[in-house]
């Protein structure tokens, strides 16, 4: 008698076998971020969860933050972080920290793909003007120094890398009219990148495990949300804090082509293939 494991892994094989054809060469845009990103096991899960989606024909492109890290870094050199309203102040000396801790993650993360027999490209927002942006006000119109908000979005240079077999990914910083640098929040990054490449998938990575319809129940978990729910949520106030402008960007990014959006826990390992390839999924799916 077949040992029934076996006879499990091959069910969940074949569970998984409609939506490998359903996404095959379809792009899927990863975002990668929170606690995920600092534990080095769940960082090898996410890896490997973006390589097995590359392996079986899908098009993944990992857009990362890094703001725990340059966090640390700040405080490194004896600088204390300050927010205002969820963003970073960023003054010259800051932005000039984030680049560099954000090149070196972004280094790492290729290193970790490349590993698994994937080629990988690390790309910067400035890179083939992928990323154009101005400056971004905080949210009682204050000046938070080089933050930026994304007003155009060329995606050649991940086309390109695409349609030669890379792995993109991308770090958020970009540039203004001026050539000047700016640091942008990574969901907007992926956001609108997944917009811009017409993207049939864009799954959000964070440290909550979706959107609750009461955010102090977490039997109150929604599997599947449609976007007029999505604005109903914010609107009545069930949803509040950071989880706002992440809906609000699942509901752009929706409205603007993307066909599905996923917010997942990243501290669960390998919710990215539970959430695509199997039919129940463990996160939140916002549709049309």
């Amino acid at each position: 008698m077949v040992n029934q494991k076996y006879l499990d892994k091959a069910e969940v094989l074949i569970e998984a076998l409609p939506y490998i054809q359903r996404f095959n060469r379809k792009i899927v845009v990863i975002k990668y971020g929170g606690s995920a990103m600092l534990d080095e096991t769940l960082k090898a899960n996410v890896i490997k969860d973006a390589v097995l989606l590359k392996l079986v024909g899908f098009k993944p492109v990992i857009v990362h933050g890094g703001g725990k890290e340059i966090s640390r870094w700040v405080a490194k050199v004896g600088m204390v972080p300050r927010f205002v309203g969820g963003l970073r102040v960023t003054d010259a000396e800051t932005m000039e920290i984030a680049e560099m801790v954000l090149a070196r993650v972004n280094k790492e993360l290729v290193t970790h793909v490349e590993s698994l027999g994937v080629k990988a490209a690390g790309v910067c927002g400035k890179d083939g003007g992928l990323l154009k942006c101005r400056r971004k006000l905080g949210s009682g119109g204050e000046d938070i120094g080089f933050v930026g908000e994304v007003v155009k979005v060329d995606p050649k240079i991940l086309q390109d890398l695409l349609e030669k077999d890379f792995l993109p990914i991308v770090y958020p910083v970009g540039i203004d009219e001026s050539f000047a640098s700016f640091n942008i929040n990574a969901d907007d990054a992926a956001c609108a990148i997944a917009q811009a490449l017409h993207a049939e998938k864009l799954a959000f990575l964070s440290d909550i495990e979706g959107v609750y319809r009461d955010k102090d129940d977490p039997s109150s978990l929604i599997s599947e949300l449609p976007v007029s729910t999505a604005r109903s949520l914010i609107g009545e106030g069930y949803v509040g804090g950071g989880m706002i402008p992440k809906l609000q960007n699942c509901i752009d990014a929706i409205e603007n082509g993307v066909d599905r959006v996923h917010i997942l826990d990243g501290r669960i390992p390998h919710s990215l293939l539970l959430e695509i390839f199997t039919n129940k999924g463990i996160g939140t799916a916002i549709v049309r």
